[in-house]
This record gives C-alpha cells, sequence and structure tokens, in this order.
C-alpha cells in the first residue's frame, strides 16, 4: 500500500519487501520510490518494520510476514539480539551472491569496470573465528523469553546491536573455535564465584572490562587475556588459578590492565601469569608467534586462502624488493619472502614489530626486515629510508583504507606491480581508482575472500600493474 512519506513519523509501523542487502548488511526494499534499510531484513522477506528515520528511511523488524526461500534456522540461539553476525539466517551461498554484487557496486561506484569473479567461501562457515573479545558488563540485556527476576548486574558476551552499555550474557557462540563455550562459561562463574565486579561503562567502576580468547588453529595452543580496570594482582591470580585448574588445555593466560575510560580489549601493561605469554599458528609451512595485543588474521583457515592468493597474484621470482606497508605481525611480509630477493615491511605499532621480527626468526628467514614507524612519516612525507625502492608494493591498509599522503606518496613511489589487499572496498575502490586514473595502472585482476561468513564484511585481492 502507498505510505504517505512526509507524514510518516518515527515509530510508525509498514511492511516491506526485502529485495537485496546493502554494505551494512541490512536488509533493502522500496517504499513508494525511496530506498528503505531495514536491520534484520533478508532478501526475499515481506516484514512489518518500525520506522527509526524518516528522511533516510531506516527500520528494523518487528514481525517476518513472510518466509524468505533463502532462509535457514540460525544455528546461535543469540542470533535475534547479539550485534556479532548480520545475517546467520541466510543461506550461505546467497550471502556470497550478495558480498559479490557489494563488490561490484563498490568498484561501479568508483568509475571501474572491473570483472568480480565468485566469492571464495569458508568451509565450514561456522567455528572459523581464532580469536574473540568478549565484554564484561553491569548492566545485562535481557532477552526475550528469559524467565522473570534473572540477575541484570553482571554479563559476559557481546553488546547488543546499537546499545554501548548494555551486554548480551553469552552461553554460546556459532561462530568461534570448539573449546571458547567452556572457557567463556568457566570465566563467568568463575569471577562471579570470587565477587569479581564487571566493569560499569557508565560509571566507569569496576575491574573485569574483557575476556579475549584466542587458539592456533594450526597447533592448538590456547590463549586466554584477562583485562581489567586496574592490577588487583591477587584477585586475578586466583581467578587464573581457578581458570587454569578447570581447564589444563589453556597454554598461557595474561592479564592486561586498562586504566582509561575507553572501551578496548588492550591494556597500558601486560602480565604473563601462565606459560610463555604467546601462542604459535602454523599456516601453511609458516608459523607464527600472536601475543595478546597483536594484530593476525581472525580466520586461520581463510588466512590460509588469502596468503596464497597473495603470493600467486604478487608472484616473485627471486629478483624483487618488495615492500609490505601495513605489515603487521609479518604475515605477507613472510609468504612473499620466500620467494622474493628482499622484503622491507613498515609497521607503527612496536609489539607487532616485535612480533614480526620474531616471526622471521622463528622461520628462518633473513631476506625480510621491519620498520617500525609511521607509514605515513615513512611514506608519505617522502622521508629518506635505507631500503631500496619497490619492484613491487604490498598494501594492507586498516579499514579506512590509505591516508591521502600515503596514496600521494605511492603514486610518487611509483613501483611497478601493487598487490591491494582491501578489508573494506568501499573505501578502497576509489584510492584503486585515483592508482588507474594518476598513476597509470590497470586493475589485472580481483580476487574477494570472505573471512567473516554472516557479516557484511569481504576481503578483496586487488592487483594492479603501471
Amino acid at each position: 500500500m502507498p505510505y504517505d512519506l512526509p507524514l510518516m513519523k518515527r515509530g510508525a509501523e509498514i511492511e516491506v519487501l526485502i529485495d537485496r542487502l546493502d554494505r551494512k548488511g541490512r536488509g533493502t526494499g522500496s517504499v513508494d520510490g525511496r530506498t528503505m534499510a531495514v536491520r534484520g531484513g533478508l532478501p526475499g522477506q515481506v516484514v512489518r518494520v518500525r520506522v527509526t528515520r524518516r528522511r533516510r528511511l531506516e527500520g528494523y523488524v518487528l514481525e517476518v510476514v513472510t518466509r524468505s526461500p533463502h532462509e535457514v534456522d540460525a544455528r546461535c540461539p543469540h542470533s535475534g539480539s547479539c550485534g556479532g553476525c548480520a545475517f546467520q539466517q541466510l543461506a550461505y551461498p546467497v550471502q556470497l551472491t550478495a558480498l559479490r554484487e557489494q563488490v561490484g557496486n563498490a568498484f561501479a561506484a568508483a568509475g571501474l569496470e572491473v570483472v568480480v569473479p565468485e566469492v571464495i567461501g569458508c568451509d565450514p562457515p561456522f567455528g572459523y573465528r581464532n580469536k574473540m573479545d568478549f565484554t564484561f558488563g553491569a548492566t545485562r540485556w535481557v532477552e526475550v523469553g528469559e524467565p522473570e527476576g534473572v540477575e541484570r548486574d553482571f554479563a559476559l558476551g557481546m553488546h547488543v546491536s546499537g546499545r554501548f552499555d548494555r551486554v548480551l550474557d553469552i552461553q554460546s557462540c556459532a561462530l568461534h573455535f570448539d573449546e571458547a563455550d567452556g572457557l567463556l562459561t568457566s570465566a563467568r562463574e568463575v569471577a562471579r564465584a570470587h565477587g569479581l565486579p564487571p566493569w560499569d561503562v557508565l560509571r566507569h567502576t569496576g575491574l573485569l572490562r574483557h575476556l579475549v580468547l584466542r587458539k592456533g588453529f594450526g597447533t592448538g595452543e590456547i590463549m586466554v587475556d584477562l583485562v581489567t580496570s586496574e592490577d588487583a594482582g591477587p584477585s586475578v591470580d586466583r581467578w587464573a588459578e581457578a581458570m587454569l585448574e578447570r581447564h589444563p588445555e589453556v597454554t598461557t593466560l595474561v592479564q592486561n590492565v586498562n586504566t582509561r575510560p575507553a572501551s578496548v580489549a588492550f591494556g597500558e601493561r601486560e602480565r604473563v601469569i601462565h606459560g610463555p605469554g604467546v601462542i604459535t599458528e602454523r599456516i601453511g609451512d609458516l608459523a607464527f608467534n600472536i601475543s595478546a595485543n597483536s594484530f593476525f588474521q581472525t580466520n586461520s583457515r581463510q588466512a590460509a586462502v588469502l596468503f596464497s592468493l597473495v603470493s600467486e597474484l604478487a608472484a616473485p621470482t627471486g629478483d624483487e624488493v618488495v615492500w609490505d606497508l601495513y605489515c603487521g605481525t609479518g604475515a605477507l611480509s613472510l609468504a612473499a619472502a620466500r620467494t622474493a630477493r628482499e622484503v622491507w615491511g613498515f609497521e607503527l605499532v612496536d609489539a607487532a614489530v616485535a612480533d614480526a621480527r620474531g616471526n622471521a626468526a622463528l622461520n628462518d628467514l633473513s631476506n625480510v626486515h621491519f620498520i617500525a614507524g609511521d607509514v605515513l612519516a615513512s611514506l608519505g612525507e617522502g622521508v629518506s629510508l635505507d631500503a631500496p625502492p619497490p619492484d613491487l608494493a604490498i598494501v594492507d591498509p586498516p579499514r579506512a583504507g590509505l591516508h591521502p599522503k600515503v596514496l600521494s606518496g605511492l603514486l610518487r613511489l611509483a613501483p611497478p606491480r601493487i598487490v591491494y589487499v582491501s578489508c573494506n572496498i568501499h573505501a578502497s575502490a576509489p584510492q584503486i581508482a585515483t592508482l588507474v586514473a594518476e598513476g597509470g595502472y590497470d586493475v589485472e585482476c580481483v580476487r574477494p575472500v570472505d573471512m567473516f561468513p554472516h557479516t557484511p564484511h569481504v576481503e578483496c585481492v586487488v592487483a594492479l600493474r603501471r
């Protein structure tokens, strides 16, 4: 039925046919010629929606009137409340089709005509995360159907979608590694048994802030990282002792102390309570030591696919000098060093550089060098470096993409080939278009990889040649 959009108020209820997914993972449908974004809507559904914005039409699902032919039962009991998954109820092949469409749309919006092949899927698309960051909270979100009188002053889990101040008490997750459910349950029970207070994000009080769980899929090693607001050594030690007694499979347990208001799962200082303080991951013939605060690809299975793609598209023959910008703990640098003459990695985070150098030694690679410093200062400002000019540049920037000055520096550097690894193609496609228009590059190929099933995120490897 037609709706009088100028009179539509926030809180109004309308029916919408969802026809596709947008870049944020929301369903979209047409309402009198205008596109409406619907949180929780799936392609093929007819849904009753409550309007939350009237100028830029947005809303969320109140009721599914007609199920989608692509709809499946969610594996996770929290899928309707948790902010971790966007569309677990959508059949996985349809998810991959939607991701491919998003990549094509991003390049088209940037004015580039490229052929986008099918997205390389994750098999299986569950149990893939080697790292999970859970939040402690003093205000627990109560889900529909929970019993009356449930305690609301302690939670350990994920933030509810759109609510920074409410934590959903997660009992199980379909995305993380097998042992994580048991560790999560024990962490909650031990904390409550010892009377350890959770962090109150509004009052900035409490001890327990985050629980970070990591596993090396190739080694089976497991890390438990407890983030607290203060040292509280005796209390934390008692918690750690009880956790290790319950879970002898844990190979290292560390504490990070974050005294700042910002809700981040790392701290100003770290204490190793048990084990070496790192876990080792093996991907292909490479080994990586991973510390609590260093970045590593969250999906080990697909990381193997990604590293293989980068190596295939970089295709060093033994004579090239390779620069790896934003190198992190050196994963792509080490993969390239197997066949390149020389690799130079650049990274701002000192801890990541230390891990990268350790990983080079761990893999007995002497032809890779890591420089600690700001990529912007090293490249964008034209600072003189001892590194020889690159024959190939690998760039793997954060979600915001390359800083404009780094993009300018890359254009001045003008390496013959670039392999651009993007975790946010909507930010990267305009920068790739700039490399094409101003740098004389051609896009040789695009290879999308699904690193995070059931979310709207897609990784893309793009090969460019001058």
